[in-house]
């Protein structure tokens, strides 16, 4: 059988196997035992060298090393005749008692084989010489022979020195392995907070989901916001448990599309804050594979805010179709407005002599006066969208100067008080003292807000409160209109801006009076926006560059 190779290395020490007698070999053994031990920067190697050495020393039977170590644990290490044994060598219940006694017992263990510390082996004696550490016994060198007389005074001696020159290099090499774990730790962490840092610095909402669906990254975007999670409440969570308020039988499906297939996926969503306001979000759900098996092991969620990008576009397109509805207006409604001037005119000339009685003898003549009621009220009503057609033809530049923007609300609220619409709606105003000027015309500003504040009495047909809010915001005046009524569902909000778009019933609005207080904002250099939730009211923004302080 060949030897093994730390059986090998041992044989070239001096001391001769089995012989004790020479004190100069015995030094020699020793001292070629320190050399070697000094390359040995782990616990696991110096008790391997010391028990490999020792039992070829002295010509053991067993020769075992066993230590208990702090933030290491217990290491150990047995060499028999043939080379290194496998991990159950030693008994370590009666290891766990040996340490316990005070004081332990310690050198020959020859008439009590029922306390032997080894086990699997047929010795008939034992010698044990404990390893002292820190001032502690932490362990112990644990030499076997299968004869009595095997043991003698000489080699005692170099298994005592053997023991404390190993506890001296364990100790040695157990502070030198806990400050290379504590390095790599250290380092692990920093490179863990440094990871981290660089999540939460990316300007998107990323997190990372393993197989079991289970939450291991959640950056700080993710966890701030009206739609945000603590970071602490996610990780090691269940996603679908996290995300509940999403729909979980479609997050379920983007997750197994993401695992199934390996391919990315771009998901375009769109969310509704506490305010009304609403989000839009560009998701990519991003596989992330396994770099030995290949496997998708993870999938990356990362959630762009595109709200500008998507608001932008929506902007574009409805100066377009407001730029087209322009042209249409200039090109016919000229051409329009003059055969319904003649038929409102035929038909409230015909009511004049149905009143002087001309048809006084007709059947009819009940139904004529209806019918020319309907014809001259219909023929007012597509004047009245061709009059708003007119509104987007025209350049508005008006009278602009610099407006006290307060005055130009308190006139607006005042005005809609007194008409005849709605049911029971309180109006109340909220403006900030002090406010800045906005250059603007004071009439087509009025008339938007009047607008907008019309629509909103109309959402509230069984009462409510109508606000009328103006503050100052950084480099521009903001004045809200807001309501308590039905709201606007999500799927209208992009539409409401749109020419002749309105939730109105068919003969009560002409879906042009959003769109052409959209026009007016606009062409003041401002910004109109809305925000709703269903069934609590909406809130429209108008924004206004300020021009100036008032005096």
């Amino acid at each position: 059988m060949p030897v093994p190779s730390a059986v090998k290395k041992q044989t070239r020490l001096p001391f001769p196997p089995g012989d004790a007698s020479d004190a100069s070999a015995e030094l020699r053994f020793i001292s070629d035992l320190g050399r070697s031990l000094l390359f040995s920067v782990h616990p696991k190697k110096v008790a391997s060298r010391v028990s490999s050495a020792i039992q070829h020393a002295v010509d053991a039977d067993v020769c075992a090393l066993v230590a208990e170590l702090d933030n290491i644990g217990v290491i150990s290490c047995a060499f028999d005749r043939r080379g290194e044994m496998d991990s159950n060598f030693l008994d370590r219940s009666r290891f766990e008692k040996w340490l316990e006694l005070l004081p332990p017992q310690v050198g020959h263990r020859e008439e009590s084989p029922e306390e032997f510390l080894l086990s699997g082996a047929d010795q008939k004696l034992e010698y044990v010489s404990p390893l002292h550490i820190n001032g502690k016994i932490r362990g112990a060198l644990v030499v076997a022979f299968a004869r009595r007389h095997d043991l003698n005074d000489s080699k005692i001696k170099v298994i005592d020195a053997a023991t404390q020159m190993a506890a001296m290099s364990i100790n040695l090499s157990a502070h030198y392995e806990a400050a290379i774990n504590s390095s790599i730790t250290r380092a692990r962490e920093e490179h863990r907070r440094f990871t981290e840092a660089v999540l939460d610095a990316l300007p998107v909402s990323l997190y990372v989901v393993d197989r079991d669906y289970r939450i291991v990254t959640w950056n700080r975007h993710r966890e701030i916001g009206t739609q945000g999670i603590p970071r602490d409440a996610a990780l090691g969570r269940n996603v679908f448990s996290v995300l509940a308020r999403y729909p979980e039988g479609q997050v379920r499906d983007e997750f197994e599309r993401a695992f199934t297939t390996g391919r990315i996926e771009r998901i375009e969503q769109q969310t509704a804050g506490d305010d009304g306001s609403t989000k839009h979000w560009m998701v990519s759900k991003i596989p992330m594979r396994d770099a030995e098996t290949g496997e998708v092991s993870h999938v990356i969620t990362v959630g762009e805010d595109i709200t500008v990008r998507v608001e932008a576009i929506h902007a574009v397109g409805r100066a377009d179709k407001l730029a087209a509805v322009g042209r249409l207006a200039a090109g016919v409604v000229h051409e329009i407005n003059n055969p319904l001037a003649t038929i409102a005119a035929c038909a409230e000339a015909l009511e004049q002599r149905v009143e002087e009685g001309v048809f006084d003898g007709s059947e009819a003549v009940d139904d004529l006066n209806e019918y020319l009621g309907l014809i001259k009220s219909e023929a007012f009503r597509c004047k009245s969208i061709t009059t708003g057609l007119l509104d987007f033809s025209r350049l508005r530049t008006g009278d602009r100067h610099p407006l006290d923007i307060g005055e130009i609300i308190r006139s607006s609220a005042n005005l809609v008080s007194h008409q005849k619409r709605g049911g029971s709606v309180e109006i109340k105003l909220d403006l900030a003292d002090d406010l800045p000027n906005v250059n603007a015309d004071g009439g087509q500003l009025q008339q938007a807000v009047i607008a907008l504040a019309t629509n909103a009495i109309d959402a509230m047909s069984d009462g409510g409160t109508l606000t009328f809010r103006v503050f100052a915001q950084a480099r521009r005046i903001a004045i809200e209109i807001e309501d308590t009524g039905i709201g606007i569902p999500p799927e209208d909000m992009s539409k409401v801006f749109e020419p002749f778009f309105t939730t109105k019933e068919v003969g009560k609005g002409t879906g042009l009076g959003l769109a052409v207080c959209y026009g007016i904002i606009t062409d003041h250099g401002g910004r109109l926006s809305v925000r709703s939730n269903v069934g609590k009211g909406s809130t429209f923004t108008i924004f206004l560059p300020i021009t100036g302080r008032t005096e």
